[in-house]
């Protein structure tokens, strides 16, 4: 947005990282697809007059707008960054867009509709260096690192290399004594905006982007939505780790492997199987249903469920554990 103009009108929206994980190894993001533009997040408008809190208006907007009943909810962030979003008001004058971000959990049923324009979007699409079920994904060798040791050795000042180079290191694992933190979702995206190695800086500033061969690849979001989207991530996978949230992305009954499976999707790493299982048994975190499964392409498999009893015995339980070397 031009400095040269002035805001006179702020709007309050409520805006929504939705996720679920489809056929338990898929995480998505519920997004707006719509007029030929980069998807967004789904958001709507805080009514002063009929929400009584913030939470209660994103969940009645939710719920309206959507075929899904959010367990958990979580506030992110408030998002409110000048030029963020800009909209003409009613007298030509332009308003600020002052977005409080939330993080939403659901179960999505195979039969559920969206109503267009919405769609799930899978999130390691946005963030393709965020999957390490296989590895280390190649995009970082290949384009990350090069382009972060370009845009390290960019500036003169010896003091401004170090600090690059040390939150690159930090955010990105370059040197061999530094692990991949699978939290720095967020830290990671805004370390690529700020070497302008992503689209949205570019348009951002209204300048033309760049060829793709230029850029990390990774698919690109309206406004900000791609920042709001890898606080939620990052803040998810936080949480698994001493909540049961998890359990709210599952249906009501599962078999362990599926339970594995979806932590896998969303912390984007594999799991050791036995000391996975050992953490469920000392923990208690789950219960026998006494029924099987027969859909797992092989032996039928017991069926579980959440142990919500877990909620009253202990503040602090989730599934904190080490990715499989």
């Amino acid at each position: 947005m031009s400095k040269d103009i002035k805001t006179k009108h702020i709007e309050l929206e409520l805006s929504a990282v939705i996720v679920s994980v489809n056929g338990f190894d898929v995480p998505e993001v519920l997004s707006i697809d719509k007029d030929n533009l980069p998807v967004r997040l789904p958001s709507g408008p805080f009514d002063p007059e009929n929400d009584k809190t913030l939470e209660l208006g994103l969940r009645n907007w939710i719920i309206e707008q959507t075929p899904f009943t959010p367990g958990y909810v979580e506030q992110l962030y408030t998002f409110g960054n000048q030029g963020r979003v800009v909209q003409r008001h009613q007298d030509d004058d332009p308003k600020r867009i002052v977005s409080v971000g939330y993080l939403a959990l659901t179960h999505h049923h195979e039969d559920d509709v969206l109503p267009a324009p919405s769609k799930w979007e899978k999130w390691y699409e946005f963030f393709p260096w965020e999957d390490w079920r296989t590895g280390r994904p190649d995009i970082i060798d290949k384009h990350i690192l090069p382009a972060l040791e370009k845009w390290i050795t960019s500036v003169d000042c010896p003091k401004e290399q170090d600090h690059r180079a040390e939150r690159s290191a930090s955010c990105f694992a370059m040197r061999d004594h530094i692990d991949w933190d699978y939290e720095y979702v967020l830290e990671r995206y805004e370390l690529l905006y700020e070497a302008r190695l992503i689209p949205e800086v570019y348009r951002d500033k209204g300048e033309d982007i760049p060829s793709l061969e230029q850029l990390v690849p990774g698919k690109m979001m309206r406004h900000d939505h791609r920042r709001i989207l890898a606080t939620g991530i990052g803040r998810l996978r936080g949480k698994i780790k001493y909540r049961p949230v998890i359990f709210e992305l599952m249906p009501d009954s599962f078999t362990l492997l599926q339970l594995q499976k979806t932590i896998e999707a969303i912390g984007g790493y594999r799991l050791h199987k036995q000391n996975f299982r050992r953490l469920l048994e000392n923990n208690k975190l789950v219960e026998e249903t006494g029924e099987m499964s027969t859909k797992t392409g092989g032996r039928p498999a017991a069926l579980f469920r959440f142990r919500k009893d877990v909620l009253l015995e202990r503040i602090a339980i989730g599934v904190k554990m080490s990715p499989a070397a």
